[in-house]
């Protein structure tokens, strides 16, 4: 594998590669949280947010509404199709918008959907595919959709964020503005002004403080009110599902035929640079056995005594070879026996233990197999661990595999790593790989596979 434990010394998953700080831990702030609240940036944006939701969708949902309506009339004519795709086509560009304003405001990342797919050029063409698509009616359905949420919302943000506000500077408008606030203000009396002052500091107090409690609370229900509408975009504009589901399959059939490819060449190589190798120069040893059978025969012995030993040694290299294609104890007897067969081949004392109640399908098995094979090579060859161990699992339908080592650490993913390598062959089946080897050790290794039983 090409990046083994000694090259991922020191730049594997060190903490500073995971984001962490690296001096005093995350930033502290002197505020809590709910303090700080009204007055970040970002609950500012999320309020922007919610207040442009309401002309923005207004527009949006005349123009789906219109657009749509005026299409389906005009079906019984030449003229409905166009219209219709120009209305579709229409609300995938304002969905495009609304996702550049989710990214801008909410910090809400959303991947475009999928581009129209079209099998030949032309605006007939151009017409069948915005219809068949399911982005634009998704497009279409979030202009209908968010117009009465943008409603509620702009209504229940402002007023919560305007009342929290009156009410926090009451004291100061009453005093300000006092016949607002029920009061005379100031009385002239001739050349002198005599202030009335406030006769009800309770009263102000108490309004004072439900209107601090209203502005701390209104950046948080206003981030409860986005989070509809994280949920609206990224649902109805982001890429649907199925369309997400098949670029992943796309991608995992390429790297299981590159893995496969690699498989073959490597048999290949195996066979040519070993067996194949032996066997030839064993033919020729022989071969010329056989010549001096007659004329040396204590000779000939020799060379077929030789040749016998380069039997068994191909015969070895022929049976390692099946072993890395398919071990027969991994077909006969399962993992718990074919794994123990790997430990027992491990530099270093490895334990071994299989809670399995029943065996699952052989792809799932012997995916589970190469790689805790590969893992172990990895402790044999670069870990300097002195003891390792092996736990196989079932959790409801996942199986679990984790190989744990106290070597010295630094092992990663990163750049064409040999461990990416295997995380993109279980990736490959919807397995996971979780590498956490800290420099120094200890490390540990856990995969998922999918559960599939026969």
């Amino acid at each position: 594998m090409a990046t083994e434990y000694g090259q991922g010394y020191g730049h594997g998953l060190g903490y500073p590669e995971r984001g962490l700080p690296e001096h005093g831990g995350e930033r502290r702030h002197r505020l809590p949280a709910g303090l700080r609240a009204p007055f970040e940036a970002r609950s500012w944006r999320e309020f922007g947010y919610v207040l442009l939701s309401l002309p923005i969708s207004i527009l949006l949902f005349v123009y789906a509404i219109t657009m749509v309506s005026l299409g389906a009339g005009l079906l019984v004519t030449f003229l409905g199709i166009p219209v219709l795709a120009a209305g579709l086509a229409g609300c995938r560009g304002f969905g495009a918008l609304e996702r550049a304003r989710a990214r801008a405001l909410l910090d809400l990342e959303v991947a475009d959907p999928e581009p129209l797919r079209m099998r030949r050029r032309g605006f007939m063409a151009w017409m069948g595919a915005v219809l068949k698509s399911g982005t634009s009616w998704r497009s279409a359905l979030y202009a209908v959709l968010h117009f009465p949420w943008a409603v509620f919302s702009f209504v229940v943000a402002l007023n919560v964020w305007a009342y929290g506000w009156a009410l926090l500077t009451y004291p100061l408008w009453f005093w300000v503005f006092p016949v607002w606030a029920g009061q005379d203000g100031l009385q002239l009396y001739g050349d002198e002004t005599h202030h009335i002052y406030l006769d009800n500091p309770f009263e102000i107090t108490v309004t004072a403080l439900v209107g601090l409690l209203f502005t701390l609370a209104t950046p948080w229900i206003v981030r409860a009110l986005t989070m509809v509408d994280r949920l609206l975009v990224h649902g109805l504009l982001g890429p649907s599902r199925l369309a997400t589901r098949v670029v992943e399959l796309e991608s995992d059939r390429g790297v299981v035929v590159d893995t496969a490819a690699a498989d073959l060449r490597r048999i290949e190589r195996d066979l040519h640079d070993g067996a194949q190798a032996r066997l030839v120069a064993l033919a020729m040893d022989l071969g010329l056995a056989k010549e001096k059978l007659t004329e040396d025969p204590q000779a000939a012995a020799r060379m077929v005594d030789e040749a016998h030993g380069e039997v068994k040694t191909a015969l070895q290299e022929l049976r390692d070879l099946a072993r890395g294609i398919h071990p027969a104890v991994l077909t006969d007897r399962g993992l718990d026996a074919a794994l123990s067969a790997v430990a027992s081949r491990c530099t270093v004392p490895v334990e071994v233990q299989v809670d399995l109640d029943e065996r699952p399908v052989p792809a799932i098995e012997g995916i589970a197999y190469f790689t805790v094979s590969e893992l172990l090579q990895n402790i044999s060859k670069h870990s300097r661990a002195t003891w390792a161990a092996v736990d196989v699992w079932r959790v409801e339908n996942r199986l679990m595999l984790q190989v744990v080592d106290n070597g010295i650490g630094g092992a990663g993913t990163s750049g064409g790593s040999g461990l990416a390598g295997l995380a993109e062959r279980l990736d490959a089946v919807d397995g996971i790989l979780v590498v956490d080897s800290p420099v120094g050790g200890p490390t540990r290794v856990t995969a998922e596979l999918p559960w599939r039983t026969v």
